[in-house]
């Protein structure tokens, strides 16, 4: 018997954009639900008295390097983005604005559209214009979908997200949870297919 996996992301994570490109497929071959769940990793990182590794230059500079070498080794494509550190809390708030209209599966799906605007094409996740062509591009009200990001219903959301991580131990992202079990990264993804398949 498998069981659920919650996926906690920052679209301005790079290195969740690389666990994105892998855990759908992932969880589906075990036929376990998987939860998209965009956070405020600021303010996850302020809870936990952690900070974002591109502010120290020499991990700024490896981190460029390793998600160089990760994306090759997973055979996707990447381009670092010029506009890092991206405030993409309006897209956040655009991924459950769309959950809440169109549930889990689009949300998902739009998801992953969002996460390839910023980390494969170099597109501007924080203007409005382009992220009502990326929901447009899905088949899905782009204007409607921007427009209820400044309603409480989905600023709410996003807020519950982020306080149910901060809650359960979250200090950076990707974030993984299998019940109670943090996986944290994605280069830990093995052990996350492990939790899942883990007699409960």
């Amino acid at each position: 018997m498998t069981r659920p996996v919650d996926f906690y992301f920052d679209l301005s994570s790079p290195y969740s954009y690389l666990a994105s490109t892998q855990i759908t497929p992932m969880v589906a071959r075990h036929g376990a639900e998987l939860r998209w769940l965009p956070v405020v990793l600021a303010a996850v990182f302020k809870s936990a008295g952690n900070t974002m590794p591109a502010q120290s230059p020499p991990k700024a500079k490896y981190m460029f390097d390793d998600l160089q070498r990760w994306a090759k080794r997973l055979h996707v494509p990447f381009a670092f983005s010029t506009r890092f550190p991206v405030n993409a809390m309006k897209a956040h708030r655009l991924l459950c604005a769309c959950e809440l209209a169109h549930g889990p599966d689009e949300a998902a799906r739009l998801g992953r559209a969002l996460f390839d605007a910023l980390w494969v094409h170099d597109h501007d996740i924080t203007a409005e214009a382009e992220l009502v062509k990326i929901v447009n591009d899905l088949g899905l009200p782009g204007e409607t979908l921007v427009a209820a990001t400044a309603t409480q219903p989905v600023k709410d959301r996003l807020r519950a997200n982020t306080d149910e991580a901060i809650a359960r131990g979250m200090f950076g992202a990707p974030a993984f949870y299998v019940g109670d079990e943090l996986c944290f990264g994605n280069d830990r993804l093995d052990f996350v297919e492990q939790a899942i398949t883990r007699p409960a």
